[in-house]
């Protein structure tokens, strides 16, 4: 299979790649979750080039993770900013940085840390059951195959 018929899978892991499944497109979203806006600043943020900038931000608006929103008309500049779909990533960036920090971060431990604005507090993400509230962990898990049936409405 070519990487670009992944998103034809009958997976939802595999669909999800095919938006967001490049180095360069989670650096991008994880600025866009810093604030960054403007293409100058993911360029100077990421250090991607410009084609390959250009060809991400594109495609995180084909797939409306991104919206782009004009910001000046002459000359006609743009900048980019998160749909509910993209701030639905969210999850999957703070697990990334949260994973990073334990395993990447090397001695001088992690270069960042997420502050609940609430309370004041260092948030760790954690992954718990809707229905109980247990903490998960990978093992306690079973993949449950959907019945063959209608979709469900969203």
């Amino acid at each position: 299979m070519r990487w670009s018929d992944i998103g034809a899978e009958q997976c939802s892991v595999a669909r999800a790649l095919s938006v967001v499944g490049d180095r360069w497109t989670l650096l991008v979203l994880r600025d866009a979750f810093h604030g960054v806006r403007r293409f100058e600043d993911f360029q100077t943020s990421t250090k991607a080039s410009r084609p390959v900038l250009t060809e991400r931000l594109a495609t995180l608006v084909e797939h409306e993770v991104l919206r782009r929103i004009r910001y000046q008309e002459r000359p006609e500049r743009y900048e980019y900013r998160l749909t509910e779909k993209g701030v639905g990533l969210y999850p999957v960036i703070v697990s990334l940085l949260a994973w990073g920090d334990r395993w990447m971060a090397g001695d001088e431990g992690p270069p960042l840390r997420l502050r609940h604005d609430c309370c004041g507090g260092t948030a760790t993400p954690e992954l718990a059951c809707p229905d109980c509230g247990e903490l998960i962990d990978p093992r306690d898990l079973s993949p449950v195959l959907r019945e063959p049936g209608p979709a469900p409405h969203r």
